[in-house]
């Protein structure tokens, strides 16, 4: 504890590192004031339909990652997923597409190319987002417009509102970069998520305190044991590598051939992240987006399945999506041919192994049977909310047991944390751990 306050006194006592914390805190506080702030002419009073449709389902964590906007009606209300659909759907053009490939290779003209383009298929994206977000309120709320306003006047200043609210918020994400500390995207969405959990941890305490099935203290301490396990693990997934030898054979210009000094291909365990549940989530809310456009009562039995996410058959397809996703974020990743060409244009090679072809070959090998293994946990850590609801487990708790949203959280502290650390390294100061280093996602003592 004494070693703790002591790193917090340092942190003050650097300028730039205190100015970029506040700065950041500043901006995160405009983003959560943001999320009250209720469209014009809507009620907020009258929202309760709307609030208990996002208590439980898929919708529940729509709300969840725009940290309560959703279920208020706020401008800020579709959060910044927009932003993210795009970012990904730019990624899987960056594959397909040639021209996104050369802008790729532009160095930094080409990366503020793919920028732009990705902000503009934001727009587009908000330009069906939204009127199905204002369509939803107007079957559930209809009688929280104010009297005197037809939703048919209401509706495009509203998708206006939407629009600019998002890309505000994307604009506070970029400044939280440039000027605060750690990634600003990344960032809002934790907090978004993170200002659920004192809620959702009263309401979960009650219930086992109240309730006849509850289960007291005991129950409530295995919870517990169960969250620390989940966390721990998900530590893991985010900084997991596995390393391959590699002999290089080094060449100084002029001199002779010198070296033999041991090296590594740095291969992570689970080189895609948190990217195959966000790409499988994606196409999980393809049933509530269609159930926006129509009346819930109307949909087949599939897609009623489908928006509880607590059933096996979503949970099932969830996980081979999951799964299937892994590879495929793995293999446009991670290209073995080029990574053998790289290592013999610099004389390297693996020990038994024949330069070109087979390298490429045997690292295709490696990946594909470290990724099996680490396709299948993310899978499990996925549906870790719906085996904890097994256990009793309210809904707004259980989220934190797994999913996206808790490997969001641990990897967005420990890149912030990192960030922290290495200020303080470069003022010559103790990091914030006894061992001295904090390291981020993808990053692993070797």
């Amino acid at each position: 504890m004494k070693k703790f306050i002591e790193t917090l006194k340092n942190i003050w006592k650097i300028e730039d590192l205190r100015q970029r914390i506040l700065i950041t805190l500043l901006f995160v506080a405009i983003y959560r004031f943001g999320s009250f702030v209720v469209l014009p002419g809507i009620n907020p009073a009258m929202l309760s339909q709307l609030q208990s449709q996002t208590a439980g389902g898929l919708m529940s964590l729509l709300d969840m990652f725009s940290g309560g906007a959703f279920s208020n009606a706020s401008i800020f209300a579709l959060g910044i997923m927009p932003y993210i659909s795009a970012s990904i759907v730019m990624q899987l053009l960056a594959v397909a597409v040639p021209y996104v490939q050369k802008m790729q290779r532009e160095g930094e003209s080409g990366r503020k190319k793919i920028s732009m383009y990705t902000r503009w298929l934001t727009v587009a994206i908000l330009g069906f987002q939204a009127p199905g977000y204002l369509m939803n309120l107007k079957m559930t709320s209809g009688a929280a417009l104010a009297t005197g306003i037809s939703w048919s006047y209401f509706m495009i200043p509203a998708v206006i509102i939407l629009a600019a609210g998002s890309m505000f918020i994307l604009w506070l994400g970029e400044r939280i970069t440039d000027k605060g500390i750690g990634n600003g995207i990344s960032l809002i969405i934790m907090i978004g998520i993170i200002a659920r959990l004192p809620q959702a941890f009263i309401q979960e305490v009650s219930s086992r305190f109240t309730a006849i099935t509850g289960g007291g203290l005991v129950m409530f301490l295995v919870e517990i044991i169960i969250l620390y396990a989940v966390v721990c693990a998900s530590i893991v997934l985010v900084q997991g590598v596995r390393k391959v030898p590699v002999q290089y054979a080094k060449r100084l210009v002029g001199n002779k051939q010198v070296g033999g000094a041991r090296q590594y291909i740095p291969l992570k365990l689970f080189a895609a992240n948190v990217m195959p549940i966000i790409f499988a989530q994606a196409l999980m809310f393809i049933p509530l987006t269609i159930v926006q456009y129509s009346a819930p009562e109307n949909a087949s039995w599939f897609v009623r399945t489908m928006l509880d996410h607590h059933s096996w058959t979503y949970n099932i397809i969830f996980a081979i999506l999951i799964i299937a996703f892994t590879y495929f974020y793995t293999a446009i990743t991670l290209n073995p041919t080029q990574m053998a060409e790289d290592m013999k244009r610099n004389n390297g090679f693996i020990p038994g192994v024949k330069p070109g072809k087979e390298t490429a070959e045997y690292i295709d090998t490696v990946m594909s049977r470290i990724t099996l293994p680490g396709s299948l946990f993310i899978a499990f850590i996925a549906i870790m909310p719906a085996l904890a609801s097994l256990l009793n487990v309210q809904d707004a708790f259980s989220q934190f047991f797994g999913g996206t949203s808790l490997l969001i959280l641990v990897g967005v502290v420990l890149d912030t944390l990192a960030q922290i650390e290495s200020h303080l390294l470069m003022r010559h100061y103790d990091g914030l751990l006894s061992s001295g280093r904090i390291h981020g996602r993808g990053m692993a003592a070797y």
